[in-house]
């Protein structure tokens, strides 16, 4: 027998956030139009103007993020409690009490390891370890996820040069450049969470512990990796997009990152500030457009937020479906928090097509020791995980540079 996964239906509870997040959107739009109008009229806002704009972006960002979390909550799969298989209940006993016979057998190999390094869960209880982090981790979202059993992923990447040529029927053919080659390893480091439960939870047959292990894990580890896809220096840990050497649009070199900047120090420009937003769309070539995405945490989200077309219409516009993004010239918009906020020489923003930029390479295998001895009454569970990433396409991904060049 198979674990049966299942979705649950859009709930009145979603439903009743997006509605007050569309909502909140035409208050933030009627009361910032007011404020823009006092601002033609009188050369300047109204202090209470000011203030109700940011209470309402302020709510409004706050019910963006509480709908978030709700569409994470709908995603998470829901199992039967009958579908059981050998393996699974193996792993439920080590789990439970620390009997670990099952996992030896080899039926169940798949789930035995050294028991000094601990045990490699079962494919189930990976998989879905694996897609809660997909769920809760921004970036790893929108990258490429490959799976490799080594302990460093190679990458053979082709920097173009190759050549060609015209020839008449009967010309000669002449030898033409070859491309040049370049090889990127991807080196996986570990990350580990160890989190407890007490031996009266564990003996709860009605609580399902694949569950709450992956759930118990999927923050932590969510949150390291989100910081390293960002930030990484690539020592023991990812390296991240933001990491690497960058140069203005067309001068950087291969293994750098293009960037445009917005002309100002540490802002937009005053009277054109959606131009720096176009200039970064249009820095990727077309073909990585086509699938492009903003970068960006949610201060700037609420800076860009008011930004108007020539036409009065508003450049960020809010999800009108359950399952949709907000959007921002068009394109989707992803929140990372550890993306820099607005300042002087801020890499702030990023743009472009994530999945062909950006590779995160996972070690197969989620390895937990059940450790009933050091934290009584607490059992814990040392879980670790092999991660690796960072950037496969440098010309995928532009950023936008808060300063003056």
């Amino acid at each position: 027998m198979t674990k049966e996964t299942k979705m649950t239906p859009v709930s009145a509870e979603t439903r009743a956030a997006l509605g007050e997040v569309l909502a909140a959107f035409e208050a933030f739009k009627e009361a910032n139009d007011a404020r823009l109008d006092e601002i033609d009229a009188k050369a300047s806002s109204d202090v209470l103007l000011d203030d109700k704009v940011a209470r309402i972006d302020a709510a409004l960002t706050q019910q963006k993020s509480a709908l978030d979390r709700l569409l994470l909550d709908r995603a998470r799969p829901g199992l039967d409690g009958a579908a059981a298989n050998a393996g699974s209940a193996a792993w439920s006993d080590y789990m439970r009490r620390g009997d670990a016979a099952g996992l030896n057998e080899g039926k169940s190999a798949s789930a035995g390891s050294d028991a000094d390094g601990g045990y490699v869960v079962p494919a189930e209880t990976e998989a879905r370890i694996d897609r809660l982090l997909t769920e809760a981790s921004p970036i790893r979202a929108i990258a490429s996820v490959r799976q490799t059993s080594a302990g460093i992923f190679r990458k053979p990447v082709s920097k173009g040069g190759a050549a060609t040529g015209w020839a008449a029927e009967t010309a000669a053919r002449p030898e033409t450049d070859s491309p040049t080659l370049d090889l990127i390893d991807f080196p996986c480091a570990e990350l580990y969470a160890m989190p407890a439960a007490t031996q009266q939870l564990l003996d709860d047959a009605m609580v399902d512990i694949e569950q709450w292990l992956a759930e118990e894990v999927r923050d932590v580890f969510a949150v390291q990796e989100g910081a390293a896809f960002v930030n990484g220096n690539g020592s023991g840990k990812p390296r991240g997009f933001l990491n690497y050497t960058k140069a203005a649009e067309g001068n950087q070199a291969w293994g750098e990152m293009g960037y445009v900047a917005t002309g100002t120090d540490g802002g937009f420009d005053a009277g054109d500030p959606a131009d720096a937003l176009i200039d970064l769309v249009y820095a990727p070539k077309t073909a990585y457009r086509a699938r492009g995405r903003f970068v960006m945490n949610r201060q700037t989200v609420s800076a860009v937020r008011r930004f108007k077309d020539a036409d009065g219409n508003y450049l960020w516009q809010p999800s009108l479906s359950e399952a949709g993004t907000s959007t921002l010239l068009g394109y989707p918009v992803t929140e990372a928090e550890d993306m820099p906020d607005i300042g002087s020489d801020a890499y702030a923003i990023a743009f472009g097509d994530f999945e062909k930029g950006y590779l995160v390479v996972d070690r197969q295998g989620v390895e937990v020791l059940r450790d009933p001895y050091s934290a009584k009454p607490y059992v814990l569970f040392y879980t670790t995980k092999r991660v690796g990433g960072g950037v496969q396409d440098f010309e995928a991904i532009k950023l936008l540079k808060f300063g003056t060049s």
